[in-house]
């Protein structure tokens, strides 16, 4: 079958973005009438390598597509010109809207291993619909917070700025980046539409080829004080980065004399830590020891961590690539599984991918000081000590509140990772944070196999990483 680039689809909205088997099960589902109420929830499996803890993220964008959720004219048209459908399945298909219930932690929330972010209560095929792109949503911010908030632990008291759009890995994928690390403590973005979707402060300086089209380094930086004289931040590694400090320094008067002043100079290529240091002379001998360093070129948590450890003179980091790709852990192993169907909980139990079954809820103790202690992961109906952090946020299809504005995840996100124990605070790897698995939801499990009978789980009690029991 061919493509039909006459199709006015919007990606991002269409309920067309998404695996064909749901489509087919979907189909399965209607033939048989299995509409019962479903339970699915959002988890991760394991922790990539060098994690301790991870920010979940994408939430606002997840129940955006909650609500809009519906087949247009020309989506059915497609679906029924490729022949694998039923017609009064379309016909169904044209009246499906998600009137299920959602609970979830907040954005900004720290978790960890095998706790469910997400948690969909639904009829059978809305919940099995939705799958893929709740998991693309959620995935990729979450994702990119969590490797936003290691450089954010890494350089405390520093500026932090997203460079990556250039290089991420779509469009979406370079606006869902902005968002997400400014939500996990970043101080902005270069990405302009970031800024005007979701209000991320934007940053720019200028790139090699400003000054490059100019005879002069020093005229480049002239011209761009006069064109920007609120955001004087100039690029000094064209050519020779400490020659370009000294202009930097030549240039001040005339500009100051103009009502003009320079805020930064950014570095972008060879040693950042040794030129930073020999600008930052320059600079300050020169009276402008107001002026800030920004540094940028391949940089990530661990070389912003190494450089703030050697003392390197350096205010702010631009990340762009390592950030927006995740570099060292492109991908979360994650999975939004079936839980529960028709008032019985259910359990996957494949070698190495086996789950807890029942609707869950998380748990967290703290110790006297507000630092965590150790979450506690059990059945939503087993009162636990400690906060629950699962809330529920949507109700038949609608949300109960608006969603809070990034500001305030902003502000959630960073009270999270001011509760980490120290350990989990350090980029390195160190004993796991501690998460506890309820009696009830072992006798649960135990359960659910007695009833599968004699295809016994391959994997023990303690399957889960990192999870004990309470």
């Amino acid at each position: 079958m061919s493509g039909r680039e006459d199709h006015p689809i919007r990606p991002g909205a269409s309920v067309l973005l998404t695996d064909l088997y749901q489509l087919t099960m979907l189909q399965g589902y209607f033939d048989r009438g299995m509409e019962e109420t479903a339970v699915f929830e959002f988890f991760v499996r394991k922790l990539p390598p060098r994690r301790g803890f991870l920010v979940a993220a994408g939430l606002e964008q997840a129940m955006d597509y909650l609500e809009g959720l519906a087949m247009t004219p020309q989506d059915l048209d497609w679906l029924a010109s490729s022949r694998r459908f039923s017609r009064d399945f379309l016909t169904y298909l044209e009246r499906l809207r998600f009137t299920g219930d959602v609970h979830a932690m907040p954005e900004g929330s720290v978790f960890f291993p095998n706790e469910p972010i997400l948690r969909v209560t639904a009829p059978l095929p809305q919940a099995q619909l939705v799958e893929t792109r709740l998991i693309n949503l959620l995935h990729f911010q979450t994702l990119i917070a969590s490797k936003a908030a290691r450089a954010v632990l890494a350089a405390p008291g520093k500026g932090l700025i997203d460079f990556g759009l250039r290089r991420a890995h779509g469009a979406e994928a370079g606006l869902l980046a902005a968002r997400a690390g400014y939500l996990a403590g970043f101080s902005g973005s270069a990405t302009v539409l970031a800024g005007i979707l979701y209000g991320v402060p934007l940053y720019g300086t200028m790139a090699h080829s400003f000054v490059q089209a100019h005879e002069e380094e020093e005229d480049a930086f002239a011209h761009f004080a006069h064109s920007q004289p609120e955001n004087v931040v100039l690029l000094i590694d064209t050519y020779d980065t400490e020659a370009a400090a000294e202009k930097v320094v030549a240039l001040a008067p005339r500009l100051r004399a103009e009502g003009l002043t320079i805020k930064g100079v950014r570095i972008d290529s060879g040693d950042l830590g040794e030129h930073a240091r020999k600008v930052r002379c320059i600079l300050d001998a020169g009276g402008l020891p107001h002026v800030r360093i920004l540094a940028s070129g391949n940089l990530d948590e661990e070389v912003v961590q190494a450089l703030v450890a050697s003392g390197a003179p350096i205010d702010d980091f631009a990340i762009g690539t390592r950030l927006d790709t995740s570099a060292d852990a492109p991908y979360l192993d994650c999975a939004y599984k079936l839980q529960e169907y028709a008032g019985r909980a259910r359990r996957k139990r494949s070698e190495g991918k086996a789950t807890w079954p029942g609707r869950k809820q998380v748990y967290r103790r703290l110790w006297p000081d507000g630092c965590m202690a150790a979450d506690i992961l059990t059945l939503d109906e087993d009162l636990q000590e400690g906060d629950p952090l699962l809330q529920q946020c949507m109700r038949a299809g609608r949300r109960l509140a608006p969603s809070p504005p990034l500001f305030q995840v902003r502000q959630h996100a960073a009270a999270q990772l001011d509760r980490l124990p120290p350990h989990l605070r350090r980029l390195g790897v160190d004993p796991p944070y501690q998460v506890l698995i309820s009696p009830a939801l072992h006798d649960l499990a135990a359960a659910v196999d007695s009833h599968l009978g004699s295809n016994s789980p391959r994997e023990s009690r303690s399957h889960t990483y990192n999870c004990k029991p309470l």
